[in-house]
C-alpha cells in the first residue's frame, strides 16, 4: 500500500510540478500561426556562449516561465549554428560557413543582428505576423524575463 501511494504522489507531482519547456521549429510555428495567433519567441544561441547556458540551466528552467512561454507564445529554441536550412515565412534561410567548422546560419543573422552585428544570447520576439517587435542581446535571469514575458502579454 505504501509503494502504490508513493507511485500515485511521485506521479500526481510531477506531472503537474515539473512542465516541460515546449520548443517548436520555425516550420511549425509558420502552421501553428494559421490555427492560433500567438507572438514567438525565438532564443538564439551557440554552444560556446557560456551566457546562453547559464539561461538554459535558469531562465528557461523556471517553471513559472514555462507555464507563460507555453500557455501564451510561440517558443523557438534556435543555435545559430544551425547547418540545415529552415523554411520560415516563405523564405529558405541557410547556414553560412566562415572558416573550419565555423559560421552562422542566415536566419540567426536576420534576426538577431542588433547595431550591425550578433551577440549572444540573443532574445527576439515576432508579432503573429512574424515582424520582429523585439531584440534583446544579453543574459536575462528569470525575474527580467518573467517582467518581459508580462509586458508581452499586455
Amino acid at each position: 500500500m505504501k509503494k502504490l501511494t508513493l507511485i500515485i504522489f511521485f506521479f500526481g507531482t510531477t506531472s503537474t510540478g515539473f512542465c516541460q519547456l515546449k520548443s517548436s521549429s520555425f516550420e511549425e510555428v509558420d502552421s501553428l500561426q494559421h490555427i492560433q495567433k500567438r507572438k514567438i519567441i525565438v532564443f538564439i544561441h551557440t554552444d560556446w556562449c557560456q551566457f546562453c547556458q547559464r539561461m538554459k540551466r535558469t531562465t528557461f528552467k523556471n517553471q513559472e516561465i514555462i507555464q507563460k512561454l507555453n500557455s501564451d507564445f510561440y517558443y523557438v529554441d534556435f543555435n545559430a549554428g544551425e547547418k540545415r536550412a529552415i523554411t520560415f515565412n516563405n523564405q529558405v534561410f541557410k547556414y553560412q560557413p566562415s572558416g573550419n567548422n565555423v559560421g552562422v546560419h542566415e536566419l540567426a543573422l536576420q534576426l538577431g543582428t542588433v547595431n550591425n552585428q550578433i551577440v549572444y544570447p540573443v532574445l527576439c520576439v515576432l508579432n503573429e505576423k512574424n515582424e520582429i517587435i523585439l531584440q534583446y542581446n544579453n543574459y536575462l535571469g528569470p525575474k527580467d524575463f518573467n517582467l518581459l514575458l508580462e509586458k508581452l502579454k499586455e
